[in-house]
């Protein structure tokens, strides 16, 4: 399975392991470009078209000017980035085996790199895929990375293939935002999407935070167990979940968790 993230806001550039490998991205000319354009807009702009305040929008303009693409620096991408869901991942907790593992089956969608894996090296950048930046290639991010992140997945795809792995399968754990960037006429793979729900009072319904972390614990649970086939992800239980299959369809499972407000 190949299993898509969405990135975070909030990012930790504190050094990892050393001994740990830092991989190349593959998209490099891409955000190459995209720094280029960036840093040609002014602090007013940044700050209409990402909606952040004065301060963030210098912070993040010096962050696109300082961009190299030739520099080895930065941090693996599943340490850098620290939100809701990598709480619930834990990824700097991961030994060597297990970021190998997640290193064939973990996807990071980025507004920036495109398509990262978790041990791919990154510089901080702040870029949401809805930002509309007008590039050689059209209005927005989307048109901007139109089918190359899809092409990406069918290569990684065959690669899992080639290992031996059972025939793969996306499995969503981005949010609408991220994974309408995954061109669905360029995939070539099935997908299915986990969506994580509180039980109260008899009624349920998916609370932000909860099901952020719930990500990330999903692609925990099958990083550990080194999970090969979708529908061994149906056992997921951290954390009080549970799958509901009555509730689901052969492409949208729930899981739902009782007792939380």
């Amino acid at each position: 399975m190949l299993i898509l993230l969405s990135p975070a806001k909030r990012l930790d550039f504190s050094p990892a392991d050393p001994a740990l490998p830092g991989t190349e991205r593959r998209f490099l000319e891409d955000t190459a470009s995209l720094a280029a354009t960036a840093r040609r807009q002014t602090k007013a702009d940044l700050r209409r078209l990402m909606g952040i305040s004065d301060d963030l929008a210098t912070l993040n303009l010096e962050r696109f000017r300082a961009f190299d693409p030739e520099s080895t620096d930065g941090v693996q991408a599943a340490f850098a980035f620290a939100g809701d869901v990598y709480e619930g991942l834990k990824a700097r907790e991961l030994d060597a085996a297990a970021l190998a593992f997640a290193q064939d089956h973990l996807r990071i969608l980025s507004g920036f790199y495109g398509l990262l894996r978790p041990l791919d090296r990154i510089q901080p950048y702040r870029l949401e895929m809805g930002t509309r930046l007008k590039t050689r290639r059209g209005s927005s991010l989307y048109d901007f990375w139109g089918d190359r992140i899809s092409k990406q997945l069918n290569a990684d795809a065959e690669d899992l293939r080639a290992q031996g792995s059972p025939d793969p399968v996306v499995v969503n754990l981005a949010s609408q935002e991220y994974f309408g960037a995954v061109d669905a006429k360029a995939l070539k793979l099935p997908v299915v999407t986990p969506q994580f729900r509180e039980e109260k009072n008899g009624e349920t319904r998916i609370v932000s935070f909860f099901a952020k972390k719930a990500r990330g614990a999903m692609s925990r649970f099958a990083i550990d167990e080194r999970l090969e086939r979708v529908e061994d992800l149906k056992a997921f239980d951290r954390d009080g979940y549970g799958f509901d299959k009555a509730a689901s369809t052969e492409t949208e499972w729930i899981f739902i968790r009782s007792g939380n407000s």
